[in-house]
C-alpha cells in the first residue's frame, strides 16, 4: 500500500513522548512510508490536561500536530488527543488524531468513544486526568501510557495503541488519496491528482 504524496516522506513527528502514541502512529506509518522515520517530540497540547469534548479535544490534537512538525522540521506532524465527553448517558470517552503536512494539508480522524464506569466518570469530574482515574479505580500505574482505560475496560481485547492506529489512519485519509479532496471547499491537491469523472 502506497499513495505518492506520502511516498517522499522522511521524517514524521509524533506531538507526545507517550510511547503508546508513538508506537500507534509508527505502526501506520510503517504500512504506507516505510522509509520515514518517527519521533516523538514532547510539545503543549494547548488544551486542558483532561479535555472535554470533542472540540476541545480536536483542538488538543491539532496544536500537538503542529507544533511538533515544526519542532523538527518533519515531512508530518501527528497529533493524538484523548478527551471525555459528557451526554445524556452519562460520561463517555473521546479520542482524536490530526496529521497535518505541508501546505496546509491536514487530516482528522476520531472516534474510541466507550461509556465509563460511574465510579471513573465520577472522579473525572472531580478533576482527575481518566488515566490517573482508572489507576486509582484498578490499582494500575500509568495506565495511559500502557494499555490505556480502553485495554482496562475491555479486558484487552483492545488496547490503547490499537484504538489510535485507527484514528491515525482515518486521519491520513486527505494524504492517501488526495484526489478526493480536489474541488469546492477542499484544500488542493498537489500537481498530478486529477478529479476524477463522476
Amino acid at each position: 500500500m502506497s499513495s505518492d504524496l506520502l511516498a517522499a516522506v522522511r521524517l514524521v513527528a509524533v506531538g507526545s513522548s507517550n510511547p503508546v502514541k508513538i508506537g500507534a502512529t509508527r505502526a501506520v506509518i510503517t504500512r504506507v512510508a516505510p522509509a520515514a522515520r518517527v519521533e516523538g517530540v514532547s510539545v503543549s497540547s494547548t488544551v486542558r490536561d483532561q479535555p472535554w469534548g470533542d472540540d476541545e479535544t480536536i483542538r488538543g490534537a491539532r496544536s500537538r500536530a503542529a507544533a511538533a512538525r515544526q519542532a523538527i522540521a518533519a515531512d508530518l506532524g501527528v497529533g493524538i488527543e484523548g478527551g471525555v465527553v459528557e451526554d445524556a448517558d452519562g460520561l463517555r470517552t473521546c479520542a482524536w488524531a490530526v496529521v497535518v503536512g505541508s501546505e496546509d494539508r491536514e487530516g482528522r480522524g476520531g472516534s474510541l468513544a466507550m461509556p465509563l464506569p460511574p465510579v471513573v466518570a465520577d472522579l473525572v469530574r472531580g478533576g482527575l486526568e481518566l488515566g490517573h482515574a482508572m489507576d486509582e479505580v484498578a490499582g494500575t500505574q500509568n495506565v495511559k501510557q500502557a494499555q490505556g482505560a480502553v485495554g482496562l475496560l475491555t479486558l484487552g481485547l483492545i488496547d490503547r495503541q490499537r484504538a489510535y492506529e485507527a484514528l491515525i489512519t482515518y486521519a491520513l485519509a486527505p494524504f492517501l488519496v488526495p484526489e478526493y479532496w480536489v474541488g469546492t471547499g477542499a484544500r488542493a491537491a498537489p500537481a498530478g491528482f486529477a478529479r476524477r469523472a463522476p
